[in-house]
């Protein structure tokens, strides 16, 4: 149940950072900000699997 929880932690992590991206491109005009924390996404989900496996 505790990997469950962190599973998903961390993908909410990653739709929030997602979707905060999405709104800066279209509805703020920020493209270089909305680049840099699109970055994020993969960021967030790499960290995550490093968890995983330093857990095991």
């Amino acid at each position: 149940m505790k990997n469950k929880n962190f599973v998903m932690l961390m993908l909410a992590a990653t739709l929030i950072s997602f979707i905060v991206s999405v709104v800066l491109w279209f509805a703020m005009d920020n493209k270089q900000e909305a680049i840099f924390v699109g970055i994020w996404v993969p960021s967030v989900l790499s960290f995550a699997v490093l968890l995983q496996v330093s857990r095991d």
